[in-house]
């Protein structure tokens, strides 16, 4: 079985694509998996403890805010590599949708919600991984309060017609349950895909030139070693 973690971003003028996915992990690797990210994090905190202020946030972690305020911008830029080898090293799966949100709007009369439609979208992307695999898996979200009751509605929705709505609609019989949502300082693997998306948002459209700053151009290399080494795929929507 897969244990599923997957986060989202939010779009506004200055970033028009909205990013939804994460990581899938074999249940059996998961205690492994866990400690290699607790060493990372007692690396840089100097404690394993989960709690908001040794929480990795891409965005916070990046700019240097809150629990990431006075600190070495080198160690915060390593974090990134860090998690990239991480991905990689362990061959572990990333699946994301990316809707460039304008072009979404413009297309149909009436666009279905972002987030309704990355949710559906990625639950397909993480479908046809268990299928290849012949697996199952379980859901975990990112707590965002706004979003998770018409999230378990619709993934609910979705298993009793026997598949998505969409016109290729596909079935999700492989993902168990429900999807579980839970704040992501209490997950070490919410919060590598919290990385992940904070990663694909800032550079998969950005053009980073010899003139990038020292700490863009790094950070553009940690998504780079992804893409090129790690088993990822990308749906990008329309």
């Amino acid at each position: 079985m897969y244990l599923i973690y997957f986060d989202e971003n939010k779009f506004d003028n200055n970033n028009p694509y909205f990013w939804i996915g994460g990581i899938l992990i074999q249940d059996q690797k998961a205690i492994e998996y866990e400690n290699i990210l607790s060493q990372i994090q007692y690396n840089f905190f100097g404690t394993s403890i989960l709690t908001k202020n040794t929480e990795f946030h891409g965005k916070d972690l990046f700019h240097g805010k809150r629990q990431f305020k006075g600190k070495p911008l080198k160690e915060r830029i390593q974090i990134f590599h860090n998690i990239s080898s991480f991905i990689v090293n362990n061959k572990i799966p990333v699946r994301m949708v990316c809707i460039d949100v304008p072009k979404h709007r413009k297309k149909y009369t009436y666009p279905m919600p972002e987030y309704r439609l990355g949710l559906m979208l990625i639950l397909e992307r993480l479908c046809d991984y268990l299928d290849n695999v012949d697996e199952l898996g379980l859901v975990f979200g990112d707590y965002e309060k706004d979003e998770i009751t018409g999230s378990i509605l619709d993934f609910s929705q979705f298993k009793m017609i026997g598949r998505t709505p969409m016109y290729f609609g596909r079935p999700l019989g492989r993902l168990l349950d429900t999807i579980y949502f839970t704040h992501s300082h209490h997950s070490r693997f919410l919060q590598v895909a919290d990385l992940l998306i904070f990663l694909a948002g800032r550079y998969e459209h950005a053009f980073i030139t010899e003139d990038s700053k020292w700490h863009e151009k790094q950070a553009a290399q940690a998504w780079e070693n992804i893409k090129a080494n790690a088993d990822i795929k990308i749906q990008h929507w329309p």
